[in-house]
């Protein structure tokens, strides 16, 4: 494997069309109109493979069944599909979700992150790396780890 890659060659799936979105009509509906699975998808829709030029949506590492929310008690839960059983971008996938999700949620909302059940060698590991605050932080705290998830969330013009 001249790249160096631990999946050089991913399945590749055609984008999702977008819904399109109304606009409140001011920011008080905003305030109270709830968080629904769709739209924490279209938050994620766009997050770059760490290894690849493709999103998340498109490895279909991530997808909207995957989402859960129950918005009258603040909770989120994401479960993505690593694209192969051990996968070493596993955890900085899981971080990228995370990150993003900090940035655009507000902070009342307990977000867990999780590998789909059966899908990486190391599940347990990952989810508990993934979803312990200390560790969370600790990893944030390292400007290499920081830049790869900047890169992962930085806009796509493609």
């Amino acid at each position: 494997m001249p790249s160096g890659l631990i999946n050089a060659n991913p399945t590749v799936y055609e984008r999702q069309e977008r819904r399109t979105r109304n606009a409140p009509a001011d920011v008080d509906e905003l305030a109270v109109e709830p968080i629904d699975q769709l739209e924490i998808f279209d938050i994620l829709f766009y997050i770059k493979d760490p290894e690849h030029p493709y999103s998340l949506e498109e490895l279909k590492v991530i997808t909207a069944d995957a989402i859960e929310v129950d918005d009258k008690r603040s909770h989120l839960r994401v479960t993505f599909t690593p694209t192969v059983e051990h996968c070493s971008m596993a955890t900085v996938i899981g971080l990228c979700l995370r990150v993003k999700l900090m940035r655009c949620l507000p902070p009342r909302y307990k977000v867990d992150i999780r590998v789909e059940p059966g899908t990486h060698a190391t599940e347990a590991a990952v989810n508990k790396q993934l979803n312990d605050k200390e560790r969370v932080a600790a990893a944030l705290e390292n400007p290499n780890l920081v830049d790869m998830v900047n890169e992962c969330l930085a806009p796509s013009f493609e």
